[in-house]
């Protein structure tokens, strides 16, 4: 039977201290019950007293079915009893079963706080010894442990020795400074188990060095029995261990068991994206197992041998944690890489062989000239199917302007508005129509939508929801190429992405545009208009 794990989230606390991420409580409400329904052991909901969101938390917690809900705090101040300090007294009355407190373990961070490191040593046990007596399970966090370890051992080690006199049910060693390698961790941890038993070790690592996970990793070889982490490596600085990285290591790579499930773990990359959305974070395209390029193939060779053999370039199968693979096709696709991508659009009946030549001669030219299909898969399939005469032609544009304006107004306010006028043909029928926007690309898709909405009322359920460019020639100054890609949405829930290229930078807008609204009607079955 595999070992035991337990998984210590602390993306509510550490979490929240990153650069520009601000949870209101109804945030940690709604992430606290992801990772309950994910499988995690513990959720650390924040520090009782410390700031308005976490005493809101606290006064109001989420019902956990799986997971414990811990509270954080510190140990008793110098100079006063664990009894009478009012850190600690917060941290009873927030009603957590669990409570984790954080203690100085290197001389140097001791001097700092003022203390004598004897007293020190009395504030971790005297804390932990009162809190085991008012709640069921009481952890403590070792600050500084690696340092203090390389600076002084046997102190570091005597501090571990006062919690669990305290009675402490895990000792957790931090790097607090995300400054030690895995091998420097790991001889820690071997020497401290043989202090303290595996089964009660736990590991915190930070990220400054890009080598929490792989600390992470060492520590729990070197016998910790519980990690630590946030979900998608939240945290100040450079971020904590990525527990959505740790957790499929774990299991898929190293065989321990977590109370994360085989279900659980095809959750992975959808938790992990949620919370990106929830935060207002673009997602991180390249993240391990999770990220939408984790299991994409560009390259015409590599992309060929996927088809034919999936393990050959990939070390998990991505549906193992709720990912996909994905061939892309541009100016290195080869038929074969051709031919799956085309498969996964749903092309009723496969394309003949002059066909396949004519789209790969197409694709290659399009990308040479600036276009990019691996990020803009609505507007490959627009081409793979207007090249087998598959898409009708729902409009047609005869002109379009733009009319820009800055001015101040009476109040001397500045004021900026663009205008657009298009003319188009629907059915047969010309139509011209004049609107406003906060800005040219906003003024000519609204005026786009209203010319054809009448005929296609679908297209009122549609918005843009993203818009990029990049200057491909910045060489050229103002004559640059421009690619734009656009994200479109609708009501259904479906979102897909366009692709523009023009010296013009409203020009490539119109021709994502053009395409985003097109995939729209073509996805939903529109007819075109007689």
């Amino acid at each position: 039977m595999s070992e035991r794990i337990y998984l210590y989230d602390t993306t509510l606390r550490d979490g929240g201290q990153t650069q520009g991420v601000d949870f209101s409580v109804a945030d940690k409400v709604a992430i606290a019950l992801l990772l309950d329904q994910l499988g995690v052991d513990y959720v650390e909901g924040g520090w009782p007293g410390a700031n308005p969101t976490d005493d809101g938390f606290f006064r109001t917690p989420p019902s956990l079915q799986h997971a414990k809900l811990c509270a954080f705090g510190m140990t008793r101040r110098a100079g006063r009893s664990a009894a009478n300090d009012p850190g600690l007294a917060a941290l009873f009355q927030s009603g957590a079963g669990v409570i984790t407190l954080v203690g100085k373990s290197a001389p140097r961070q001791v001097e700092l706080l003022g203390a004598a490191l004897d007293e020190n040593l009395r504030m971790i046990e005297d804390s932990i010894a009162l809190a085991a007596r008012r709640v069921p399970e009481v952890m403590f966090d070792a600050e500084h442990f690696f340092d203090g370890y390389a600076a002084d051992a046997e102190y570091a080690l005597a501090c571990l020795a006062a919690a669990e006199r305290g009675g402490a049910r895990w000792i957790v060693l931090c790097d607090t400074n995300g400054g030690r390698l895995p091998h420097e961790i790991a001889s820690a941890v071997e020497r401290v188990t043989g202090l303290i038993p595996p089964e009660r070790l736990g590991i915190h690592t930070h990220n400054d060095t890009e080598n929490a996970v792989a600390g992470s990793l060492a520590a729990i070889q070197a016998g910790a029995r519980q990690v630590q982490g946030t979900l998608n490596g939240l945290g100040e600085r450079c971020g904590n261990a990525n527990l959505i990285a740790l957790i499929p290591t774990l299991m898929l790579k190293l065989g321990y068991e977590t109370g994360v499930g085989e279900a659980g773990l095809r959750h992975l990359s959808e938790l992990s994206r949620g919370l990106d959305e929830r935060l207002n974070r673009t997602p991180d395209r390249h993240a391990a197992y999770v990220g939408a390029s984790a299991f994409t193939h560009k390259a015409g060779l590599h992309a060929s041998a996927v088809v034919k053999d999936p393990s050959s370039y990939e070390h998990i199968a991505p549906e193992l944690v709720g990912n996909a693979r994905h061939i892309v096709v541009s100016d290195q696709a080869g038929r074969a890489s051709l031919m799956t991508r085309l498969s996964e659009i749903g092309l009723a009946s496969a394309p003949g062989e002059e066909q396949i030549r004519t789209l790969l001669r197409l694709i290659k030219e399009r990308e040479a000239s600036g276009y990019a299909y691996e990020g803009a898969d609505a507007s490959f399939e627009l081409l793979a199917r207007r090249t087998l005469g598959q898409v009708p032609e729902y409009f047609s544009l005869v002109s379009f302007r733009i009319i820009d304006e800055r001015r101040f107004n009476a109040r001397t306010e500045l004021v900026t508005l663009s205008e657009a006028t298009i003319k188009v043909e629907v059915g047969g029928a010309t139509r011209m129509i004049v609107a406003e926007g906060n800005g040219p690309v906003h003024a000519l898709d609204t005026a786009l939508r209203q010319a054809l909405s009448a005929t296609y009322p679908a297209l009122e359920h549609m918005h843009l929801s993203d818009y990029k460019v990049r200057i491909l020639t910045p060489e050229a100054g103002t004559a640059a190429v421009t690619r734009v890609i656009i994200e479109s949405a609708d009501d259904r829930g479906r979102r897909w992405s366009t692709v523009g290229v023009s010296t013009n930078v409203i020009d490539a807008s119109y021709n994502a545009l053009h395409d985003g609204i097109t995939y729209k009607l073509f996805v939903d079955g529109a007819a075109a208009a007689r």
